[in-house]
């Protein structure tokens, strides 16, 4: 029954991916900052995972430098936030990489 779970949250992270691509093709915008007129905690991420394909690691970190913890991210998705042995380790991981995001995004505004 766990495979199952696993099967579906593999299939959102692909229908996100997929929604990723079609925005990126058809150059549609952030739909946070077309709204809002400000950036959302995640922009340049698409562009910094475009840089790393290109193996440009230094544009990828200048787009946006917390780019390389989704993987993390999705990791503690795909497993139910169940990774360490130690349930404080899978609190506070994913808890720091939150706020960073957010504390990016903040320095990022002002």
């Amino acid at each position: 029954m766990k495979k199952i779970f696993r099967l579906e949250k593999i299939l959102v992270l692909g229908g996100l991916a997929a929604a990723v691509i079609i925005c990126r093709i058809f150059q549609i915008p952030c739909l946070y900052k077309a709204i809002s007129g400000i950036p959302c905690p995640t922009c340049g991420i698409t562009r910094a995972y475009l840089a790393l394909l290109r193996l440009d690691i230094q544009a990828a970190f200048a787009y946006h430098p917390l780019f390389w913890t989704v993987p993390i991210l999705f990791l503690f998705y795909l497993f139910d936030g169940k990774i360490f042995s130690k349930k404080a380790l899978n609190i506070m991981i994913p808890s720091v990489i939150v706020a960073l995001f957010f504390i990016r995004w903040i320095i990022l505004i002002v």
